[in-house]
């Protein structure tokens, strides 16, 4: 019984890992082609910021970008770093 306990953990453990790794990779592809003006959904140089928030140069941001081809929109939570090391760029 416990055997059983321990290999469903362990098996529902990983295949979280798993969805959390491949959820970020996603994301960071849609972030990289929306901070090169391209949008992820219909792959025309269409996007815009539409919202944002954040401390200034240092910490997170909150950035809203939209499509005004497709109407796509997405928020993105970036470090802002520092100014002096080029972080505020978008």
């Amino acid at each position: 019984m416990d055997f059983y306990l321990l290999a469903f953990i362990l098996i529902t453990t990983i295949g979280l890992i798993i969805s959390y790794i491949y959820f970020m990779r996603e994301k960071r592809e849609k972030l990289l082609a929306v901070t090169n003006g391209i949008c992820p959904k219909c792959h025309k140089p269409t996007v815009e910021i539409i919202d944002q928030r954040g401390g200034g140069c240092s910490g997170t941001k909150m950035i809203t970008f939209k499509c005004r081809e497709c109407k796509y929109t997405d928020t993105f939570h970036i470090d802002g770093g520092s100014c002096s090391s080029g972080g505020c760029q978008i």
